[in-house]
């Protein structure tokens, strides 16, 4: 019976049977509950992304806090990753091994090459696209094998953002996926974010999924300071 709860997952778990007992259970125990997805941009993330956030407490009634950055002054791709050092596909920085760009095969090069930001494979000659894209039941999936646009925020940042075919996951201007540190500042990593020791080799796999799978820290440090305000209001004498 912890005073606080907290839980985030995808907005669509709100409408499954398992979610709706939970928040059922945790009613019937007498915590007063809150949840509404948010919309990351509104919370400083630079990435369109939603999660859903639950909070509950024993203390009386609480709320998810709302976004307080507007519209006009979202985060872009250009202000977080743009300023980084080029690198090349299939090679690290010297000075950051996050800042790694996995190596794109010929045709992917090919592909990339063709690539405006925020274009879709649709724009490429007909000897580049994939098998599946040139059927009809493929031609609906434009956010593959794309670039990310400079001046809005990111798509979301997933396990396998490393990889250019598995969305638009491709630098705006250079010629390669974007590296697993610029991922990791799109979610809203510190730059300076260490994943692993310093003696431990950089894998894409294993750090995609830490990555991709993390609440991004400016999300969580907004319901984190909902939360000490809340218990500070609700224990004052």
């Amino acid at each position: 019976m912890p005073q606080i709860v907290t839980m985030e997952n995808v907005p669509r778990i709100v409408s499954t049977p398992i979610f709706k007992e939970f928040v059922g259970l945790l009613r019937r125990l007498g915590y007063m509950v809150d949840f509404t997805s948010c919309y990351c941009p509104a919370y400083g993330v630079p990435q369109h992304r939603r999660r859903m956030v639950l909070l509950a407490s024993l203390l009386g009634e609480i709320r998810v806090p709302k976004g307080k950055v507007a519209p006009a002054d979202y985060v872009t791709v250009r202000q977080v990753i743009g300023g980084l050092p080029p690198v090349r596909h299939g090679e690290a920085h010297p000075s950051d091994r996050l800042h790694k760009s996995r190596t794109l095969t010929r045709i992917n090069l090919e592909r990339i090459k063709r690539s405006r930001p925020g274009g879709t494979w649709e724009e490429w000659p007909e000897e580049l696209r994939a098998r599946c894209h040139r059927k009809a039941s493929g031609a609906t999936f434009r956010n593959v094998y794309a670039r990310m646009a400079w001046d809005e925020p990111s798509p979301t940042i997933t396990t396998m953002a490393y990889n250019f075919g598995t969305g638009r996951f491709g630098h705006p201007e250079q010629d390669r996926a974007i590296t697993l540190r610029e991922a990791a500042i799109l979610q809203s990593f510190p730059q300076d974010y260490e994943f692993v020791a310093p003696d431990a080799p950089v894998q894409f796999a294993p750090l995609g999924r830490l990555i991709g799978n993390a609440v991004p820290p400016r999300l969580a440090a907004s319901v984190g300071e909902a939360i000490v305000e809340h218990v500070r209001v609700a224990t004052a004498v």
